[in-house]
């Protein structure tokens, strides 16, 4: 049901009518088992039925393809918590869960035509009432041990793919993009993106999961400065410690810190360690997410990687002037920019700058330096390179923006927040000071 995320609960019905229509076209075989009265039936699912008539049709299905093939039938339902998730965003939630409720329970309890049903998912809506009275449930997740090696391909697996294309020389490389899923005690690679890259034998990043991406997005624009400051810690490649419960659903998904909850169970972070009852070390799990949160995160926050890019080049390249002009236009540009409140504003910068520079620079923030505690510094791995300070001020007015710069650049002189640099040999060091209102940005700097 991956595709059952729409704006409205009309349109999402719609699909699901859709979506019902061609399962029963595909089977429509099955009639000749079936009385005319059942035939009538079957025929309003492909042409016309009432509304109250589709939360019982899976069923039926069941039951016509259990009497064509005198065996009991399974039911797959791949992401089934995908309308759920949408609903949940565009507010037509009640619509949803009280449809799929009577369409699933009718389906999967006291079904005497069904042999078993899988459903697939990563959101547990068993809480939210999805399944009332359907007491046979069993729930397989990232912390279960049965069946831990069928999520995915083991890293045995994964050796004899790679042989038998004649691609063993890469299990290094492979090994840093796709592996680090954890699921029991086993580590998974990601099967979706190894059978790409045996295919087009290029390390990419194939795999993201757009589904949850939206729901991320809307968790970070309506989270806390502290969440910004864990995903520095992550982009810097380090762990963060959270609790993780076993069970998530949308009630988890509600509460401040729900968003590592979301990332876990979706696969953009993974546990590296049991720390104690339902507290883990998390982390990046591999390169392809790491890839993923680059392009992701910049599209998002920052408008493009096709604006964000020549800002950060015009920055490398000391022409400040120019990414002033830049910065001030994804500033003009971009809607979701406009949401962050407050320091958001500036950390998401940040972020995106720590994201791009990641394997050129050591990128730090809130860091202790001279005599006071600097707001963000880049510092070169290659000493040939210049060393970049950064002090970020809020202006309450736009006239006032130039005077916060300056502010912001006196700071980082008086404070010395530079100290040290020169001694490690680092051959040029930028001063900038910048000051936000609104959608309004200035630009101050200097060279020492």
């Amino acid at each position: 049901m991956k595709d059952l995320k729409k704006n409205t609960w009309e349109e999402c019905f719609f699909e699901i009518k859709v979506l019902l229509r061609e399962l029963y076209e595909e089977f429509s075989f099955v009639q000749e088992k079936l009385s005319e009265n059942e035939k009538v039936q079957y025929d309003k699912i492909l042409s016309k039925a009432e509304d109250a008539e589709y939360g019982k049709s899976l069923k039926n299905l069941t039951n016509y393809l259990y009497r064509y093939y005198q065996k009991e039938v399974v039911v797959l339902i791949d992401e089934y918590d995908n309308p759920l998730i949408a609903a949940n965003r565009k507010g037509y939630y009640k619509e949803a869960i009280n449809f799929f409720r009577d369409f699933l329970s009718s389906t999967l309890k006291t079904n005497s035509y069904l042999k078993t049903g899988i459903l697939t998912g990563i959101v547990q809506v068993a809480k939210e009432g999805i399944f009332s009275g359907l007491n046979n449930v069993i729930t397989y997740n990232i912390f279960k041990k049965d069946f831990d090696t069928f999520f995915g391909l083991t890293e045995k697996e994964v050796e004899k793919v790679l042989k038998y294309f004649k691609l063993e020389y890469e299990i290094k490389d492979v090994k840093k993009w796709y592996d680090g899923y954890t699921f029991g005690d086993k580590e998974i690679y990601n099967p979706w993106s190894i059978l790409n890259y045996v295919k087009e034998k290029e390390l990419h990043a194939y795999w993201v999961n757009t589904s949850d991406n939206a729901l991320i997005y809307d968790n970070l624009e309506n989270s806390t400065i502290d969440v910004f400051n864990d995903l520095e810690t992550l982009f810097n490649g380090k762990e963060i410690k959270k609790e993780i419960s076993p069970f998530f659903t949308f009630e988890e998904l509600s509460k401040f810190d729900g968003i590592w909850q979301l990332m876990v169970y979706s696969g953009y972070l993974k546990i590296s360690e049991k720390l104690g009852n339902d507290e883990y070390s998390l982390k990046i799990p591999n390169y392809e997410i790491q890839t993923f949160f680059r392009k992701g995160f910049i599209d998002k926050f920052l408008v493009s990687e096709n604006q964000f890019n020549p800002m950060m080049r015009a920055l490398l390249d000391g022409n400040i002037e120019e990414f002033e002009e830049r910065l001030q236009n994804i500033f003009l540009l971009n809607t979701s920019f406009h949401n962050l409140k407050g320091e958001k504003v500036y950390h998401s910068l940040f972020l995106g700058m720590l994201i791009w520079l990641r394997d050129r620079y050591e990128v730090t923030s809130e860091g202790e330096r001279g005599h006071g505690r600097y707001d963000a510094l880049l510092t070169p791995l290659n000493k040939i390179n210049p060393a970049f300070i950064f002090e970020f001020k809020v202006s309450k007015t736009i006239k006032g923006l130039n005077a916060k710069a300056e502010e912001a650049l006196k700071q980082i002189k008086e404070k010395k927040y530079d100290a040290g640099l020169k001694e490690k040999e680092i051959s040029k060091v930028y001063r900038i000071g910048i000051a936000f209102k609104g959608k309004n940005v200035k630009v101050k700097y200097e060279i020492a």
